[in-house]
């Protein structure tokens, strides 16, 4: 059962939230904050599996408490939802630690399936998101970017796997292109993760944009 809590400040957003949580087979929302507050203070009380985080609510936003939940280092893991298309949200809301980022108007399938991904420590950007967002991140870091201990701790095949996951390959794509298994490739994740200090993918991808091992459209 994956356990979700709904941070939304508007009620019938909650409830709309809520309705489609309950008529779906393996998961539960255990829980509805109506600010930031609420929902750092639930989620440390009710210890979700995922947090439904909208970006602005009145008081503490979005943004800031997801930026506490994973400083928390809880299992909680946040997927911010909001209206709007790309703006600074987004950028701030991933750096803030979040595992997903989807726009309020998705698919009811492609919300749930972004809460699953979310909840099993992958992650998932709106693909409508996905190529500006990472414009975004290069514009913001340009110039050589400092030696980084996790960086220079991988092995080679290691380096080739987290350039694999910058450019948005799946474990399937990596294992092609690479000629290894799949769960060999599922192994060389992990080990990235742990050596960068990545909570999820999403992490990995910002890493490799700002180490400069990605450039956009490569």
């Amino acid at each position: 059962m994956t356990t979700v809590l709904i941070a939304d400040d508007q009620p019938l957003q909650r409830m709309g939230f809520r309705m489609l949580l309950e008529g779906t087979e393996g998961m539960a929302a255990i829980g509805e904050a109506a600010n930031g507050a609420e929902a750092v203070r639930m989620t440390a009380d009710l210890r979700p599996d995922v947090v439904l985080m909208d970006v602005r609510m009145p008081g503490m936003d979005g943004i800031e408490a997801t930026r506490r939940i994973t400083a928390a280092g809880g299992r909680a893991r946040v997927l911010i939802l909001t209206t709007f298309d790309l703006d600074e949200y987004v950028y701030a809301g991933l750096r803030a630690g979040a595992s997903g980022f989807l726009l309020k108007d998705a698919r009811p399938e492609e919300l749930l399936a972004g809460i699953r991904a979310v909840a099993t420590g992958d992650g998932v950007v709106a693909p409508s998101l996905t190529r500006r967002l990472m414009d975004a991140y290069t514009s913001r870091a340009r110039g050589p970017a400092p030696a980084d201990p996790g960086l220079e701790s991988l092995s080679e095949r290691e380096h080739e796997v987290l350039v694999a996951i910058g450019r948005g390959w799946t474990n399937t794509e990596i294992a092609d292109r690479l000629v290894l298994t799949e769960s060999t490739v599922k192994k060389h994740v992990g080990r990235v993760l742990a050596k960068i200090g990545a909570r999820d993918r999403i992490q990995a991808v910002i890493f490799a944009y700002d180490k400069g091992l990605v450039e956009p459209r490569t």
